[in-house]
């Protein structure tokens, strides 16, 4: 897996409006991990591309009439049957950590990646997302080595607030399959 452009190279692509340039000179050194599902606990269906293509109808379901006008964004969703879609360039910023802070830095989306899996806070992951969220991974510390060293969950940027990718995402095993080529790029 490559980057091209800012761009995953196989990726399913669905530019978003919801991004905008990072500061100047700012380059990306921390990965977000979140979760999502839309409706809550539902998985499949076109509603996450909609909510962050601001395409998202407040009268498709109950649910989305309080999230519908919101303006939001990751860089990428890894679905259950891992298909990765993409909504914004890896080198802008998107609109997906809000309030946060990591180590003392606030306003995360100036130098974060977001990444979307699809699921809850308590439904063990597939197989085929922590596989392709490693393969993801490994290709943006070949572009942006310092986010070998700073990999985090929503939870832990915002824990007023949010609570993805919860008890169910196995950090041990993430960091174990990331472990062979973060040694390479810190070496």
């Amino acid at each position: 897996m490559q980057l091209q452009a800012g761009w995953l190279e196989g990726a399913r692509r669905q530019p978003s409006p919801h991004f905008d340039e990072r500061p100047e000179g700012e380059t990306p050194s921390l990965l977000v991990v979140h979760n999502i599902s839309l409706p809550p606990g539902v998985f499949g269906g076109p509603w996450i591309d909609y909510l962050f293509l601001g395409t998202l109808s407040p009268d498709a379901h109950p649910y989305f009439s309080d999230i519908a006008q919101l303006r939001v964004s990751a860089h990428c969703l890894i679905r259950r049957d891992g298909e990765i879609v993409q909504y914004v360039p890896f080198d802008k910023r998107a609109w997906h950590a809000g309030v946060s802070c990591y180590q003392g830095r606030e306003k995360c989306n100036d130098f974060s990646i977001g990444i979307e899996l699809e699921g809850t806070d308590t439904l063990p992951y597939t197989d085929a997302q922590y596989a392709q969220l490693v393969a993801v991974t490994q290709a943006l510390i070949a572009t942006y080595p310092a986010i070998a060293h700073h990999m985090t969950g929503h939870c832990h940027i915002a824990p007023q607030r949010k609570t993805d990718p919860g008890p169910a995402f196995d950090w041990a095993r993430f960091r174990a399959a990331c472990a062979p080529f973060m040694d390479k790029e810190t070496s």
